[in-house]
C-alpha cells in the first residue's frame, strides 16, 4: 500500500473576499512541495475543489503556474500536477555593507540568475549611491539578457544593510553605518530604479534566504543567528519574518555582555567579541581585504591559537545566547548562518556542542536544536532578493484583511 506523503501548506479560507490570501497559500504550497494536483491542494489548504480550480486557472493565466503530464495513481482517474513557473516573477536584491555592495537577481523559486559586486568608493553615501545605482543597472541588463520576460515581471528591489535603524550613533563608529542611515537612501534608490523597494537588516535578509531556499524552508518557527561583520538574528515566527516595531528585532549583537574572566563590569556589545570584525582585529586583517574569506580560512586550517581562542570565547557566549533564544521564542530549530568562511563555521559549530540544557531538549524533535545554514558572502544579497518575492507571494494575514499598510505585519 502506497503511503501518502505529507503536504506542507498553510490553510486557505472559503470566506468571500479572501482570494488574495488563497492565491498566496496556493503559491506557497507549490513552493514548499513542488508538484501538486488540484486534489492535493484542496486537501492541504482546506479549500473547496472549485475554489482551487478557479485559483489554478487564474495563476496559469498569469504565467505563475503550469501543468505537467497527467499521472495515474491506483485505479482512479489520472490527476494533473502543477508547478510554479520560475520565469513567472523576478526580483533583485541589494546588500550594502561597510566596504562592499552586492547585487543578486533571482526568479520566482529563488534561483540565482545574476550576481555582481563592487567595492564601495570613498566619499560616503553620496558617492556610494551612484556606484550602487550603476551596479543595479548592470544587474538588470544582465538579467534581461538571460530572461527577457523579466522586464515586465520584476516585482521589486530588496535592500539589506547592517542595523540597528533609527538609533543615534557617532558618525565614525565602525560598528554603525550612521552616515548611510541618515542618508535618504531609499528615496534615491527608488528614484534611480523606479522599483518598489523595502529595507531590512542583514540578519533578517539572511533569514529570508534560509526561509526561501535554505535550512528554514518549510519551517514555521526558526531563528537564524547571523554571524558576519557584526552579529544578529533573523526571527521566523509563524512562517513570517518578524521585524519588530522599528525593524530592529533580532539585534542580539547589541546585547551588553561581560567577557568571561572579567572581574569588573566591563560590559560591551556582544558583537564586539563575536563577529568577523572582532576576529579580523585579533588576526590583524583588514576587513576590507578582497580575499578576506580565503585569508581567514587559511589561518583557521593552520589551527592558529588566536583563532582557537576566538572560537572558544565565541562558543562560550553563543551557547548562552542560543539557550536564551530557545527559552524566549521556543523555535523548532536555530540556524547558524552568515558571511563567514565555511571552515570557520564548522569549527564554531563543533565548539558549540554540547549545547546548554534548555526547554528545547525534547525526545521527539523534527529538527536539530542547532544546524548550519548558509555560510556564503552572498547569503544576505540572496535574502534581499528573496524579500520582494516573499512580500508579493507569501501568505500573510494582511491579505485576508485587505490592509494597505506600507509594510508587512
Amino acid at each position: 500500500m502506497n503511503e501518502i506523503r505529507p503536504i506542507r501548506a498553510k490553510s486557505g479560507t472559503n470566506q468571500e473576499g479572501a482570494s488574495a490570501h488563497n492565491r498566496r497559500v496556493m503559491i506557497d504550497a507549490l513552493r514548499l512541495n513542488g508538484h501538486l494536483s488540484r486534489a492535493d491542494l484542496a486537501r492541504a489548504t482546506a479549500l473547496t475543489k472549485q475554489a482551487v480550480s478557479n485559483i489554478i486557472e487564474e495563476l496559469e493565466n498569469d504565467g505563475l503556474v503550469a501543468s505537467l503530464a497527467a499521472v495515474r495513481k491506483g485505479r482512479g482517474q489520472p490527476s494533473t500536477p502543477y508547478r510554479l513557473v520560475p520565469e513567472g516573477a523576478f526580483a533583485i536584491g541589494l546588500q550594502i555593507d561597510r566596504h562592499v555592495t552586492r547585487t543578486v537577481a533571482v526568479d520566482l523559486i529563488g534561483t540565482v540568475l545574476a550576481r555582481n559586486e563592487v567595492i564601495l568608493p570613498a566619499g560616503g553615501p553620496e558617492t556610494g549611491v551612484e556606484a550602487i545605482l550603476t551596479l543595479i543597472d548592470e544587474t538588470r541588463q544582465e538579467l534581461s539578457a538571460i530572461a527577457p520576460q523579466s522586464r515586465d515581471r520584476l516585482v521589486g528591489l530588496g535592500v539589506a544593510m547592517p542595523g540597528p535603524f533609527g538609533v543615534d550613533a557617532d558618525a565614525d563608529d565602525p560598528w554603525m553605518m550612521a552616515a548611510w542611515q541618515s542618508f535618504p537612501l531609499l528615496e534615491r534608490l527608488a528614484a534611480g530604479t523606479g522599483l518598489d523597494l523595502r529595507l531590512q537588516n542583514d540578519a533578517a535578509a539572511a533569514a529570508t534566504a534560509e526561509k526561501m531556499v535554505g535550512a528554514a524552508h518549510g519551517v514555521d518557527h526558526a531563528l537564524c543567528v547571523y554571524l558576519g561583520y557584526g552579529l544578529g538574528a533573523g526571527l521566523i515566527l509563524n512562517g513570517e519574518l518578524y521585524r519588530g516595531a522599528h525593524g530592529n528585532a533580532g539585534e542580539i549583537g547589541m546585547i551588553l555582555s561581560r567577557p568571561r574572566g572579567c572581574s569588573d563590569d566591563g560590559r560591551a556589545p556582544l558583537e564586539h567579541r563575536i563577529s568577523i570584525a572582532s576576529l579580523c582585529k585579533v588576526l590583524e586583517i583588514d576587513p576590507a581585504d578582497g580575499d578576506l574569506y580565503g585569508r581567514i580560512d587559511a589561518v583557521a586550517h593552520l589551527k592558529d591559537r588566536r583563532v582557537a581562542a576566538w572560537i572558544a570565547d565565541a562558543a562560550f557566549e553563543l551557547r548562552a545566547t542560543i539557550q536564551l533564544l530557545e527559552t524566549v521564542f521556543d523555535p523548532q530549530t536555530i540556524i547558524l548562518c552568515g558571511g563567514m568562511p565555511s571552515g570557520l563555521a564548522r569549527l564554531l559549530m563543533d565548539a558549540l556542542h554540547p549545547l546548554l540544557p534548555s526547554i528545547a531538549e525534547r525526545r521527539q524533535r523534527s529538527a536539530p536544536r542547532l544546524q548550519l545554514g548558509f555560510t556564503d558572502p552572498w547569503a544576505v544579497a540572496i535574502g534581499a532578493a528573496a524579500e520582494p518575492i516573499s512580500r508579493t507571494f507569501d501568505p500573510r494575514f494582511s491579505a485576508i484583511l485587505k490592509t494597505r499598510a506600507a509594510g508587512p505585519p
